[in-house]
């Protein structure tokens, strides 16, 4: 019976996650003006890929992505200025509204933040 329980509550947890599946648009404040980024997201369980573009950077792969309830994590290597830099990002989904914060990993570039709403395109 306990095993039941269990059983229902994980299948309670996959019907409530978030459904981030599709592409959307994003922007941020950059340090020069807004940035613009399009996200293309596929979900397979809690496993998050993709693609995500931008005309500054290009395109780039997702890797490590996961989707856990409405919370979202990935991590993107992109070019920049001839060098490779890996971003992480973080958030949460909110109907058809993603807020995400990137990061450059180990410390690059001064621990610059940015702050992201992208919308799910229709």
């Amino acid at each position: 019976m306990r095993r039941l329980w269990w059983l229902l509550a994980i299948c309670a947890m996959a019907c409530f996650a978030a459904d981030i599946a599709g592409t959307w648009k994003g922007t941020a404040e950059g340090p020069n003006g807004n940035l613009e980024r399009t996200f293309v997201f596929k979900v397979d369980g809690s496993k998050l890929t993709g693609e995500t573009t931008s005309q500054m950077m290009g395109k780039s792969v997702l890797t490590d992505g996961k989707v856990e309830g409405d919370n979202v994590s990935f991590s993107i290597t992109a070019k920049f200025q001839d060098n490779e830099v890996k971003l992480n990002y973080k958030g949460k989904i909110s109907g058809d509204e993603l807020h995400l914060t990137s990061e450059m990993a180990g410390g690059a570039g001064g621990g610059m933040k940015l702050e992201w709403t992208a919308k799910k395109a229709q």
